[in-house]
């Protein structure tokens, strides 16, 4: 039987999905420190859906649009975790997504991509950025509630665990019967 989407992967089932080594996956946590499953006691990692997301938006732009490791880097200095999750998600989806910049005639980056949409292939939306003069004051408030986000889902990623856990001994004890 097959896992659920939402259900947590190993790193075996990871590189399964993405069609990549293991060895791979783990490099990818060392050189994009965004990469960060959940590990259990004993080292034991575990992909959310959203890990998956960020490791095929990873692939694709290393595999696909053949990005050097340092232009993966940039990208998400430049844009972001999540325009790169969101690269992930469209890729899972079957859709082909260029998001290197068309040249045009004179030699220059066109405002056009190959799909037809505006400066970037994956906008999400002028009110998902974030302006570059935005005061420290906000910006230590965004921080802070950013670490209180990550917090609240570590300790949910824990209950999913738990209840996966107990609903896989639930499972095995009806089999016995």
């Amino acid at each position: 039987m097959a896992k659920s989407a939402e259900a947590f992967r190993t790193i075996s089932e990871a590189a399964k999905e993405l069609d990549v080594p293991q060895h791979v996956l783990r490099h990818w946590e060392e050189v994009f420190g965004q990469v960060r499953p959940m590990r259990r006691a004993g080292g034991r990692r575990y992909y959310r859906p959203l890990d998956l997301d960020l490791l095929r938006g990873i692939r694709a732009l290393l595999y696909d649009q053949r990005y050097t490791t340092k232009g993966v880097q940039k990208i998400f200095k430049d844009e972001g975790v999540k325009y790169i999750s969101e690269l992930g998600r469209r890729t899972a989806a079957g859709e082909s997504v260029d998001v290197r910049p068309v040249i045009d005639e004179d030699g220059a980056p066109s405002r056009k991509h190959t799909n037809g949409a505006d400066d970037d292939v994956l906008e999400l939306g002028a009110e998902t950025r974030v302006a570059p003069t935005m005061s420290d004051d906000v910006r230590n408030t965004l921080t802070a509630l950013l670490a209180r986000l990550e917090h609240i889902q570590e300790a949910l990623d824990e209950a999913t665990l738990a209840l996966e856990a107990i609903d896989a001994g639930d499972g095995a004890a009806e089999a016995k019967n």
